[in-house]
């Protein structure tokens, strides 16, 4: 195996380091702010403190070496600056990193960042990018990978830049094949001791249409079991699981109403959001039978959510006005003002620094402005959150993880399968016999470290806050080292 020497910036806890490591390469030193990190760096990769060379601002050369790697940070984007050149436009992370390979010259680098970096919103920023590189006499190219296909059981995509001094290597260069693994993720859970359970395949001629009479027991149409059970309310499926779901008091004319809600609240027709709140007046226009105490029962089952839509504005003789009260008072059109045109420049509010929501109820409380519209939305109407503190409960058959990030995720795994008989008893099986009985988990620290292709004795801080946040801001080992073994095939550290 042909040995080169590498430095890695923003180091983390050194998934570049062992990806590379595994290739034949040698870390000279590392470049590392966080101390959380910094001392997982060194005890697990038998470097010492005075190996890392800290803030990557003030560090002004590099020592010789053969490949430079930077896992750098998401939040640096606007990374254009003045475009003065590469030693007057530094203190931008991006153009750190650029300035610093111009300036030591090594034979190839890998830089990583997350995939919004190639979102066509950012494709100024990414061309940039490319094309400081250029300027330095390299040749680069951005790659979108998912760590799910070179064996990690995870959802894991991410930008890859590799790049070469020489011309010769870069047209060498192939992205690795892919190879992903055929592990189910009981295998790497610990105390979970679960017989494999081939998926459940359905092909029913029956037609469940939208839905199947059983109010319970609704789903889409489909020939496969889901791995995962998502938590929601603006999302539907088969593997869906609504908060109204998970009442036991419902009946079937408010969870109808749910359904209406949920069918209805993204047309254009109710509002220029993605997804509207919906007056009394506009669901009875969608269905007659509809009743107002139904909406009421179901805010106060905590399913639904009353918004004050529209206001009208009270005459005043003088008003006393903050500076972001002037702001909003300024959407006053014909002594209305209506949420519509508020969300309509949210932006521009937004970057002012105003917080409407809060101004609006400020207005309100000294009877400025006064409630008009009120509207019905989902208490739970962000993914995100799901429900209850739950996103997603993943069972011990499934391929795959979510994304593992710094702050966590509200993602847990099942300790047992789901058994049932019939796709249309599948949701209510689980709500029984996971949910109800408690029988799902948060991952543990070292299922994090194998999801993320860590060894399972990796050394990380105490407290789930930390170990989390290191494991998300990492890189996928195994993706780093199919990677590095892609370079080093190009034959770039043979001479």
């Amino acid at each position: 195996m042909r040995k080169f020497t590498f430095i890695d910036l923003f180091a983390g806890i050194g998934g570049f380091h062992l990806g590379l490591e595994r290739n034949g390469g040698e870390c000279l030193a590392f470049s590392e702010v966080a101390k959380d990190a910094i001392s997982a760096y060194c005890a697990n990769h038998s470097l010492e403190f005075y190996n890392n060379l800290g803030d990557i601002r003030k560090i002004n050369s590099l020592p010789s070496h053969d490949l430079l790697t930077a896992g750098v940070p998401c939040q640096s984007w606007s990374i254009a600056g003045k475009n003065l050149g590469f030693e007057d436009d530094r203190g931008q992370l991006w153009n750190d990193t650029i300035y610093l390979l111009n300036q030591s010259r090594p034979k190839a680098f890998i830089f990583e960042n997350v995939k919004g970096l190639s979102d066509p919103r950012n494709k100024e920023a990414l061309d940039f990018i490319l094309k400081r590189i250029k300027e330095c006499g390299y040749h680069g190219k951005a790659y979108v990978l998912n760590s799910h296909d070179y064996g990690v059981l995870q959802n894991r995509i991410r930008v890859y830049i590799v790049g070469f001094r020489d011309l010769e290597y870069f047209k060498k260069f192939r992205i690795p094949e892919t190879n992903v693994s055929t592990k189910k993720l009981y295998q790497i859970l610990d105390e979970i001791d679960i017989e494999e359970v081939d998926k459940q395949k359905f092909n029913s001629t029956e037609i469940f249409g939208d839905f199947i009479p059983m109010a319970r027991t609704r789903f889409q149409k489909t020939d496969e079991v889901n791995d995962f059970f998502l938590f929601n309310d603006i999302r539907n499926g088969h593997s869906t699981i609504h908060s109204w779901d998970l009442i036991d008091n419902i009946s079937e004319e408010e969870e109808m109403l749910c359904y209406t809600i949920l069918r209805n609240r993204r047309k254009k027709k109710y509002g220029v959001r993605d997804g509207n709140p919906l007056s009394f007046e506009q669901l009875k226009s969608i269905d007659s039978s509809i009743k107002k105490s139904s909406l009421k029962s179901l805010v106060r089952k905590g399913v639904l959510k009353e918004i004050v839509y529209s206001y009208n504005v009270l005459p005043q003789e003088k008003l006393s006005l903050s500076p972001q009260e002037d702001i909003v008072m300024a959407l006053n059109n014909d002594g209305q003002i209506h949420l519509d045109n508020v969300y309509s420049k949210s932006k521009s509010l937004v970057a002012n620094g105003v917080r409407f929501s809060s101004v609006l109820s400020e207005l309100s409380e000294k009877e400025i402005i006064s409630p008009m519209e009120i509207r019905y939305e989902f208490k739970n109407s962000k993914i995100s959150s799901g429900i209850n503190g739950i996103n997603r409960i993943y069972l011990p058959q499934s391929e795959v993880f979510s994304t593992l990030v710094a702050s966590d995720t509200n993602d847990f795994v099942a300790t047992r399968n789901v058994e049932f008989s019939k796709l249309e008893n599948y949701k209510i099986a689980f709500i029984e016999q996971i949910y109800k009985q408690g029988n799902y988990r948060k991952i543990s620290k070292i299922e994090a470290c194998r999801i993320q292709g860590f060894p399972s004795d990796f050394k990380l801080q105490e407290g789930r806050s930390r170990w989390m946040k290191l494991l998300g801001n990492s890189v996928s080992v195994p993706v780093i080292q199919a990677l590095g073994k892609a370079i080093v095939e190009t034959g770039v550290f043979d001479s």
